[in-house]
C-alpha cells in the first residue's frame, strides 16, 4: 500500500516533444461512420479521401436513457472536513489523548498537528524525520510525558531497504507541541521487502500494538506468515512504560507465546500478510484489522490473543499454499471477506461511537483504497448481523481516524481529510436501462448502428483486451460541449497530461468483438458493450465535481441485444477455433466482464477518469466512413469544444501507435506501457509500486531502470524492474508474460499479448546497458 514515486516536473522538452509525436500524424482507419453522424458510407471499392473534416455537420444526441443507477442509492456521501488543509501523501491520522489536536503523518516524514476546526487553514509542524513514515501512536498520558511512537523505513542499503523501525520521541510542552529528532529512542526493527505494516495503536490495557507485514513482495516468498521466530506477518504487543534489562520495552507476561521455545515473545497474533490499519473498539476493547489479501480476497479480522489468521497457508478462508507448514495455533476465520470484484486493498477503520451519525452507532466502518468504497458491519460476538455499503467514493482511502469524541474521519492519500454525511433525500430515480436497446445509444442494436449524434472515434495506442476488436463512440447530450485539456488535478503529478472536462450525462461507448475463428473476420461476434457514464457535480476538482461509473452489457447469442451485467461482474468462456492448436484446434477463452467496482480501478481521479478520450490518444487520423481526417480538428469544427484548440493538431502532443512498425521502437514501447499500465502506475494512480509509466516522462524519470523488485522476484536472479539490454531480468516484461499470480495487467485480461511481449522484449534488448 504505497504511492508512486514523484518525478521531476517541467514542460515538454524537445526530446519529449519528439517522443510525443507533435509532428506528423499517421493514418489509422478503424471504423466506418454510422448514418447517425451526418456522413455517408462509401460505395464498395470507392477510394478513401482526405478532407479537412471527417464530419461536416454536428447532429445532436437527444435520445439518452442512461440516467440514474441500477444499484441502490447510497445512504451517505463524503465531504471535505477541513477545506483549508492539504497534506502531501498522508498515511496516518490519529487523535491525541488530553487534547483535541489531530496528528497527520505524511509519507515522507513530516508530522503535523492541528485543532479540528472546519475553518483551519494551517497545520503545525510537529516532527520532521526525513524518512518514509507509516505509523504514529500518541501515548495515553501524552499530556504528562509527551511521548509519541513512530514507525519509519530505514535508509536503503545496496538499493534495498534495511528495515522498518519503531521509535519513541518526546514532545516539548509548547503550544503547538513540537518534537525533535534528537529525542529518539529506538524500540524495535523488522526487515522490509514489500509489506512493512507499521500501524501503531495503544490498547485499553495501556500496551502498544505494532503491525508488521510479511516483508515479502508476493506469495510470502520468505514464508514468514506462519513462522513465530521473527516479527514479520504479526501484531506485536509491548509494554513501553516498563523496559526490561534486555530491551527498551517490556514483554507482557500474558502474551500468548512468551513460553514457547523459538517464538518471539512480543507476538500477539500472526498469519497476517499486510494488516493495513488496526483499531480498538473504545466500548468493548475488541481489536479490528483490515487485512490486505493477494489473489482474490480482502478480509476484515477481529484480532484475538494468539490468533492465527492463516497467511500464507490460506487467503482468508480459501486455500493459498496449503502444503506449507502451519503455526502452533488453529487458523481463525475472518469476520467478512470481500472478493476482488468488490475490494482490492482493504483499509481498516473504526467502530463508530460518535453522536453525529447515530444510525451507525456500534458499526465497524471501513473501506477500500483502490475502489474508494466505504462499508460498515455490525458483529454481535458470534456473527455479522448487518453488512452494507455506505457510499462509493473516488477517494484513495488510505486510513480512517476517530477523534476523542468518537467522530469518524476518512483520510485521502491525495491529501485531504473527509467525513461521512447523510446523503440528500431524493425521490425515485429513472429506471436504468437493463437492455442495450433501452439506452438510447443505438438506432439499431442488432445491426450495431448508433443513434443520431454519436461520434465514432479511435485511439493512437489501444489497451490490450485479450485480442478483442473494438468500436468506440462518444455520446454528448444535446449541444453540450467539452472543455479541452482542463483537468490537471491532482498536482503535482509530473508526466500526467491534462484531461478533458466532459458535460453532465456524457456516455462513452465501447463494443468488444472476438473472432470465433482466429484470422477469420467473418466469424466475428460481439461479446460486450461497455459504457462509461459521467455526471457533473457541484464544486471543484479538488472537492470532487464529477463522478464516473462503468456498466457492462453482455450480448445475446443471437446478437440482437445485450443485457446489463450485475454489479459483481461475470466470467464467461467462449470456444475459439485456432488453426493448429491442440485439443482439436479449439481453445477455451474466458472473457471477464468487470464488476462496477473494478471499473473504478482504472478510471481514477489521478488518471483523469477517461483513459482514451484525451489529447494524447485522440490526436490522430480517423476513418469517417471513407473520409480521412484528424479527430481533434473534426471535433473542433463540429463545435464540440467550448473554445478553439490552443494550437493546430500537428503542434499538439500525441502517442504513437505501438503497432506501427514504421515508428521508432522506443516510442512504440513507451506508448504501449502508457496505454496499458500508466493509469495505475502514476502518482496517486493506485499502482502498488514506486514507479511510473507515463509516456511524457523520460525513461530515467519513470523510476524503473535498475530498480529492485518491491513485490517479488519470481526466482529471477538479480531481477530488476527494467534492465537495459537484458529482457530476461526485467520484471516488467516477465509480468506481461505471466497468467494468474503476478500477472500484469492484473484485471480484465486472461490472454498474453504476444505481439506486445515481443515489442517490449525487443525494446529492452536494444536499450544501451551500462558500460556500452
Amino acid at each position: 500500500m504505497c504511492s508512486l514515486r514523484s518525478c521531476l516536473p517541467g514542460a515538454f522538452s524537445p526530446p519529449i516533444r519528439e517522443r510525443l509525436g507533435v509532428v506528423g500524424i499517421a493514418c489509422a482507419g478503424v471504423f466506418a461512420l454510422s448514418p447517425g453522424v451526418a456522413a455517408r458510407e462509401p460505395n464498395a471499392g470507392e477510394p478513401k479521401v482526405r478532407k479537412a473534416y471527417g464530419i461536416e455537420e454536428r447532429v445532436l444526441w437527444t435520445t439518452s436513457k442512461v440516467v440514474g443507477s441500477p444499484d441502490p442509492l447510497s445512504s451517505y456521501r463524503t465531504e471535505v472536513a477541513f477545506p483549508g488543509l492539504r497534506f502531501a501523501e498522508p498515511l496516518e491520522l490519529v487523535s491525541a489523548p488530553g487534547t483535541d489536536r489531530l496528528f497527520v503523518v505524511e509519507r515522507f516524514g513530516k508530522i503535523y498537528s492541528f485543532h479540528p476546526d472546519p475553518a483551519a487553514s494551517q497545520a503545525d509542524l510537529f516532527l520532521d524525520l526525513g524518512k518514509v513514515c507509516y505509523g504514529l501512536a500518541v501515548h495515553p498520558r501524552f499530556q504528562e510525558n509527551g511521548f509519541v511512537f513512530v514507525t519509519y523505513v530505514l535508509d536503503h542499503q545496496n538499493s534495498l531497504p534495511r528495515g522498518t523501525r519503531l521509535s519513541r520521541f518526546r514532545a516539548d510542552r509548547t503550544e503547538p507541541p513540537h518534537a525533535d529528532r534528537s529525542t529518539e529512542t529506538i524500540l524495535l526493527e523488522w526487515p522490509c521487502g514489500g509489506h512493512n505494516g507499521g500501524c501503531l495503536r495503544f490498547g485499553p490495557d495501556g500496551y502498544l500494538y505494532a503491525v508488521a507485514g510479511d516483508g515479502s513482495g508476493i506469495a510470502d516468498e520468505f514464508q514468514t506468515g506462519q513462522d513465530l521466530s521473527d516479527l514479520l506477518a504479526s501484531i506485536s504487543r509491548i509494554d513501553v512504560d516498563r523496559p526490561s534489562a534486555d530491551h527498551p520495552y517490556g514483554i507482557p507476561q500474558d502474551n500468548p507465546f512468551v513460553h514457547l521455545a523459538g517464538a518471539r515473545p512480543e507476538i500477539w497474533s500472526y498469519g497476517l500478510r499486510q494488516a493495513w490499519k488496526i483499531s480498538f473498539d473504545r466500548a468493548t476493547g475488541d481489536l479490528w484489522a483490515g487485512e490486505v489479501g493477494q489473489d482474490l480476497w480482502e478480509m476484515v479480522l477481529r484480532i484475538e490473543r494468539g490468533g492465527n489468521y492463516g497467511w500464507s497457508v490460506q487467503e482468508g478462508t480459501h486455500p493459498f499454499r496449503p502444503e506449507r507448514k502451519r503455526g502452533p495455533t488453529p487458523i481463525l476465520k475472518p469476520i467478512v471477506e470481500h472478493p476482488h470484484s468488490d475490494f482490492r486493498s482493504v483499509t481498516g477503520g473504526y467502530v463508530y461511537h460518535g453522536s453525529r451519525l447515530p444510525e451507525l452507532a456500534g458499526a465497524y466502518v471501513y473501506g477500500d483504497y483502490d475502489t474508494g468504497r466505504v462499508w460498515a458491519l455490525r458483529y454481535d460476538g458470534k456473527r455479522v448481523t448487518w453488512h452494507q455499503e455506505l457510499v462509493d467514493t473516488q477517494l484513495r482511502l488510505v486510513g480512517f481516524a476517530e477523534d476523542n469524541a468518537g467522530e469518524l474521519y476518512l483520510l485521502d492519500f491525495v491529501g485531504q481529510i473527509h467525513r461521512l454525511v447523510p446523503a440528500p433525500k431524493t425521490g425515485p430515480t429513472s429506471r436504468f436501462p437493463r437492455q442495450l436497446s433501452e439506452t438510447g445509444l443505438f438506432a439499431s442494436v442488432k445491426d450495431h448502428v448508433p443513434a443520431p449524434g454519436l461520434i465514432p472515434y479511435s485511439v493512437n495506442s489501444a489497451l490490450w483486451s485479450d485480442g478483442a476488436l473494438k468500436e468506440r463512440f462518444i455520446a454528448l447530450p444535446g449541444a453540450s460541449q467539452i472543455v479541452f485539456d482542463d483537468i490537471t488535478y491532482p498536482q503535482p503529478a509530473p508526466g500526467s497530461s491534462p484531461g478533458w472536462r466532459f458535460p453532465h450525462g456524457t456516455v462513452l461507448v465501447k463494443t468488444f468483438s472476438l473472432e470465433m475463428e482466429r484470422g477469420n473476420p467473418a466469424s466475428r461476434r460481439r461479446i460486450e458493450t461497455r459504457l462509461l457514464h459521467g455526471e457533473r457535480l457541484a464544486g471543484t476538482d479538488e472537492f470532487g465535481d464529477q463522478y464516473w461509473l462503468g456498466y457492462s452489457y453482455i450480448w445475446s447469442d443471437d446478437q440482437t441485444d445485450a443485457t446489463l451485467v450485475e454489479s459483481s461482474g461475470l466470467d464467461r468462456a467462449y470456444t475459439i477455433k485456432v488453426p493448429g492448436a491442440a485439443q482439436g484446434g479449439v481453445v477455451q477463452q474466458t472473457w471477464h466482464f468487470p464488476s462496477r467496482a473494478e471499473c473504478t480501478l482504472c478510471h481514477t481521479m489521478a488518471a483523469k477518469f477517461v483513459l482514451g478520450v484525451n489529447t494524447l490518444q485522440m490526436n490522430k487520423d480517423h476513418d469517417y466512413g471513407g473520409v480521412i481526417s484528424n479527430q481533434l480538428r473534426t471535433l473542433e469544427h463540429l463545435g464540440v469544444f467550448t473554445a478553439p484548440l490552443p494550437a493546430a493538431p500537428e503542434e499538439l502532443p500525441r502517442l504513437r501507435d505501438h503497432e506501427d512498425e514504421t515508428a521508432p521502437l522506443e516510442a512504440r514501447a513507451r506508448a504501449y506501457l502508457h496505454s496499458n499500465c500508466s493509469h495505475c502506475h502514476r502518482k496517486w494512480g493506485g499502482g502498488n509500486a514506486e514507479f511510473q509509466l507515463l509516456f511524457p516522462l523520460t525513461l530515467e524519470e519513470t523510476g524503473t531502470v535498475g530498480v529492485p523488485a518491491a513485490h517479488g522476484t519470481f526466482d529471477i536472479v538479480d531481477a530488476r524492474l527494467l534492465v537495459p539490454g537484458d529482457p530476461e531480468r526485467s520484471l516488467i516484461l516477465h509480468r506481461m508474460q505471466r497468467l494468474g499470480l503476478g500477472r500484469m495487467p492484473h484485471v480484465a485480461s486472461n490472454v498474453v499479448d504476444e505481439n506486445a511481449v515481443s515489442l517490449i522484449r525487443g525494446w529492452i534488448a536494444a536499450l544501451p546497458s551500462k558500460g556500452k
